[in-house]
Parts: structure tokens; sequence; C-alpha cells
């Protein structure tokens, strides 16, 4: 617990993770949704997805770039 004021709070941390994931744009949307259906608990600070482009992909061993580089 912690004083604050002159009020006593409980502090109750969530444990936090962080998932990354690359997927094509046709799946981008059910991804997010299927995140937040996942992760959604009801609590303040649940926390968040950010969504961002990754403007090329090179898979090493091949060469292959794009889609075919998943």
């Amino acid at each position: 617990t912690e004083l604050y004021r002159g009020a006593e709070y409980i502090v109750d941390f969530l444990p936090k993770i962080n998932v990354e994931t690359a997927v094509t744009d046709e799946l981008a949307e059910r991804v997010v949704e299927a995140i937040v259906q996942a992760a959604s608990t009801g609590k303040i600070g649940y926390g968040k997805v950010y969504v961002r482009k990754h403007e090329k992909v090179v898979r090493i061993p091949t060469g292959e770039t794009g889609a075919q580089a998943r």
C-alpha cells in the first residue's frame, strides 16, 4: 500500500509483456482484433496495440522479399 495526501492506496501493478508480429496488410486488421479480444481484461492499463508498416522484408538465407519472405 502507498500513502498519498493522507489516503491509503493499494498499488497493484499488472505484469507486462511485449508481443511483436509481422503480417501482410490483408491480415493486419484480423490480427489486431484477435489481440484485442485475447488481451482484454476489463481493467485499466492492460495495453495498447501499435500498427506500423514495414517498408521491406528480406529472408536472409534465400533472398526472398515481400510476402514470399514470410
